[in-house]
């Protein structure tokens, strides 16, 4: 059996910011203190480098000033979050131009108990789309592919 990817692409009707889904999540319990200690950044700089951060949640007002800044709008960007009530968790990708964002259940992520090879997509989706619907969602689409 191969490796699998999950993610949900969410599609919102004007663009989004990471202030906006991070302070939407948070107020319903999630957080951007990840497992590995601190605020896991992205920037996908001009040159096309990930270029990956960590800095402490005392910071987040600052990683999301530069995660929004106008100049990285032509960029992706990400910041992980992480629910540590249910202990799971994951990447919130944001493409060029903020309309379209990726969640990927990157950390810890919930299986299927009845099928473990594959991902609870239904828990995220329960845990997310009510939260994102007040942030302009118009619609998602999620998929598991074995690769």
């Amino acid at each position: 059996m191969g490796s699998r990817d999950a993610d949900i692409d969410f599609t919102f009707t004007h663009p989004t910011t990471a202030r906006a889904i991070v302070d939407a999540l948070t107020a319903v319990g999630w957080s951007v203190d990840d497992p590995a200690g601190g605020v896991t950044h992205m920037i996908n700089d001009a040159d096309d480098m990930y270029e990956w951060y960590a800095s402490s949640p005392e910071d987040i007002d600052e990683v999301l000033v530069r995660l929004d800044a106008p100049g990285n709008l032509p960029c992706t960007v990400a910041i992980n979050v992480y629910h540590p009530e249910a202990r799971t968790g994951g990447m919130f990708m944001f493409m060029p131009g903020r309309t379209r964002v990726c969640f990927s259940p990157s950390i810890d992520r919930r299986h299927i108990p009845e099928a473990p090879a594959f991902t609870d997509l239904a828990w995220y989706l329960h845990a997310l789309v009510p939260v994102l619907a007040t942030t302009g969602l118009e619609g998602y689409e999620a998929k598991e592919i074995q690769y």
